[in-house]
């Protein structure tokens, strides 16, 4: 049994068991992946696969299984190689990091420059998505780290840790009648059109959940990823946003107030995440340790010490 093999079956399971997306991904041909299935099959004793003349349909109850210790295995595989490196030199190599609009644009400039700085030679590669797209990034190793609200759907074999939390703010233009009052309330916002985050996003949910608590039906004409777009918009005067605090500078907002609604809404939860089974160089553990203090290397190692002493979700 081969670690080609091993990885030639992950990549076929990871590919919905098209054997042709998989040759794709491998960089080799359809033929010579279907060989190295029928040759795992031969020493594994048993079928992987269910197949329809020669279409592959589904796992079998021993390729399921084989899955989950394959994937271990070539996770560890990958884990030495960066162990190696990081005794070789620990000072170069990669980093990439999956996060949302708002993160990568208020919570990472200073420190992406902070390890720039102490960390000159490693590639520091800085991607967005949605949380789903995140977290599904990291466990499918795209990406070494994610830092996200918890999507509805996590995969599993991922370390979580929280980081800190969100309290929201309202944005409105300057004059807004919303800023003659003493205190904001829910009905309040709901007499305004209102823009906020696009669905996606779990801070969403939380909005809607307060105003159904009060039973309000609250205008949301407009939901985005960007929080730059939702700014816009409400500079243009087309309705109030309900946004991150983190992502409001009063001087560069100029054409923008904010009202606190911490009070209002429930605070949405960040985290760091990685995968359970990869080795995080150096570097990594900085990196974390400069965007969370708290997260510090024992911490995390603790962490993931934790997560590996319990079953396999």
């Amino acid at each position: 049994m081969k670690l080609q093999q091993l990885r030639y079956f992950c990549e076929v399971a990871r590919q919905g068991l098209s054997i042709s997306e998989a040759a794709a991904a491998l960089h080799t041909s359809q033929p010579g992946v279907s060989k190295q299935l029928r040759l795992l099959e031969e020493e594994f004793g048993v079928a992987l696969f269910t197949r329809n003349r020669n279409r592959v349909i589904e796992l079998t109850a021993a390729g399921a299984e084989l899955l989950i210790v394959a994937q271990r295995m070539l996770d560890d595989g990958e884990a030495l190689q960066r162990m190696a490196r990081d005794f070789r030199s620990d000072k170069s190599g990669s980093l990439t990091v999956v996060t949302t609009h708002t993160q990568a644009r208020y919570a990472l400039p200073a420190v992406i420059k902070q390890f720039s700085a102490r960390y000159p030679a490693v590639r520091l590669n800085v991607r967005q998505g949605t949380p789903s797209q995140i977290w599904q990034a990291v466990a499918d190793g795209e990406a070494d780290l994610a830092i996200a609200s918890e999507a509805r759907s996590t995969p599993p074999g991922l370390v979580m840790l929280r980081c800190y939390e969100l309290p929201r703010i309202v944005l409105t233009p300057p004059g807004h009648p919303l800023l003659r009052r003493k205190m904001l309330t829910l009905e309040a916002l709901a007499a305004y059109p209102i823009i906020t985050y696009d669905e996606e996003f779990i801070g969403h949910s939380k909005l809607q959940r307060a105003f159904e608590a009060r039973g309000l039906a609250p205008n949301l004409v407009l939901n985005a990823i960007d929080t730059d777009v939702i700014k816009a918009y409400v500079e243009q005067g087309i309705g109030i946003a309900i946004v991150a605090k983190l992502a409001f500078d009063a001087k560069r907002d100029r054409a923008l107030r904010a009202l606190d609604a911490g009070r209002l809404f429930e605070s949405n939860t960040v985290y760091l995440g990685f995968r359970r089974n990869n080795y995080l160089r150096r570097y990594a553990f900085e990196f974390i340790e400069m965007l969370v203090p708290h997260l510090n290397r024992k911490t995390v190692q603790a962490a993931i010490a934790a997560a590996g002493a319990a079953p396999a979700a």
